[in-house]
């Protein structure tokens, strides 16, 4: 006589489960200052045009001694005679902007704008309601 293994089978569907409702609340304070200076003959190198913090006064014409790093959450921009230029051509440090150029004209104005987005936050206000899954299972 044979034997036979008799297995269960067992079929079963399911419906995802849903979120509704809930709030998330975001906060964005960002940091934004300026900077100008004019550029002077000796900040004109043989590869680079380099303009010192010193050199630079804030929007309320006040000397600076440093600058502000690259923010991780933010950016920096660069104006030269009132054109926004290529982020590549341009190295913000605490110390100095360093300007990939030479072609440029004692006198010119360069504005430095510094935007920082890292007081940025958000929160859940008010939690989803999350239905759980039907599963059916057919026999």
């Amino acid at each position: 006589m044979a034997a036979y293994l008799i297995k269960l089978y067992v079929a079963a569907v399911s419906d995802a489960p849903t979120a509704t409702g809930g709030t998330v609340t975001t906060t964005v304070s960002p940091v934004v200052t300026r900077f100008h200076a004019p550029v002077s003959a000796d900040m004109i190198g043989t590869t680079d045009t380099t303009i010192p913090a010193a050199s630079f006064t804030d929007d309320a014409g006040n000397a600076v001694t440093t600058l502000p790093s690259p923010p991780t959450a933010g950016f920096f921009n660069v104006y030269v005679n009132g054109v926004l230029q290529q982020s590549g051509l341009s190295t913000l440090s605490a110390d100095s902007l360093v300007l990939a150029t030479t072609g440029i004209t004692a006198g010119t104005p360069v504005v430095l704008e510094v935007a920082d987005f890292s007081n940025t936050t958000s929160a859940i206000t008010a939690e989803p309601t999350i239905s759980a899954p039907t599963i059916t299972v057919m026999v």
